[in-house]
């Protein structure tokens, strides 16, 4: 089932090592033009060569969006990345959006996606014994990236993976 990404979770995954994770759990990853710049592959950063990886072999695919209107009227509230993945995710008829940011979240939701965040798909991967330790990413997350987790959300997440 393919899905549509935006800018935070392609680019936490990659940092900390797991970008993979999303084409194991999703096949094909399409993301929308500003979603590609915001990623910014072709500058030296940890984790630019795996996305950029990702690229080359095609199952991280840059898609131009169609619906402008649509996307014009999401980008009042949400930055241009996530308004254009939310539109690129209607314009192909994805159902499924990788996304963090609550507002985008909830957008997305309104108009019928369902999302799942990086924290989702790193909970995945540990039910599904492709990583060993979801604190261990979870701290990477934190450490080498700057992600915001909360010590109740942290906490829960463990709970719910059993570490």
């Amino acid at each position: 089932m393919p899905a549509v990404s935006d800018t935070s979770p392609i680019l936490g995954l990659a940092i900390i090592g797991h970008l993979n994770l999303l084409q194991e759990q999703f096949g094909e990853i399409y993301i929308p033009q500003a979603v590609l710049a915001e990623l910014k592959v072709n500058e030296n950063f940890h984790g630019a060569s795996v996305i950029q990886d990702a690229l080359t072999t095609g199952w991280l695919k840059a898609k131009d969006i169609q619906n402008k209107p649509l996307a014009q009227s999401l980008f009042l509230e949400l930055d241009q990345g996530e308004a254009e993945a939310i539109t690129l995710a209607m314009d192909l008829g994805v159902d499924m959006i990788v996304m963090d940011e609550k507002i985008g979240r909830e957008r997305a939701r309104g108009l019928g996606l369902k999302t799942v965040g990086v924290l989702g798909v790193l909970l995945t991967a540990k039910k599904q014994g492709r990583i060993s330790s979801l604190k261990d990413a979870m701290m990477a997350l934190r450490n080498e990236v700057g992600f915001f987790i909360s010590d109740d959300l942290y906490r829960q997440i463990l709970a719910q993976a059993g570490e």
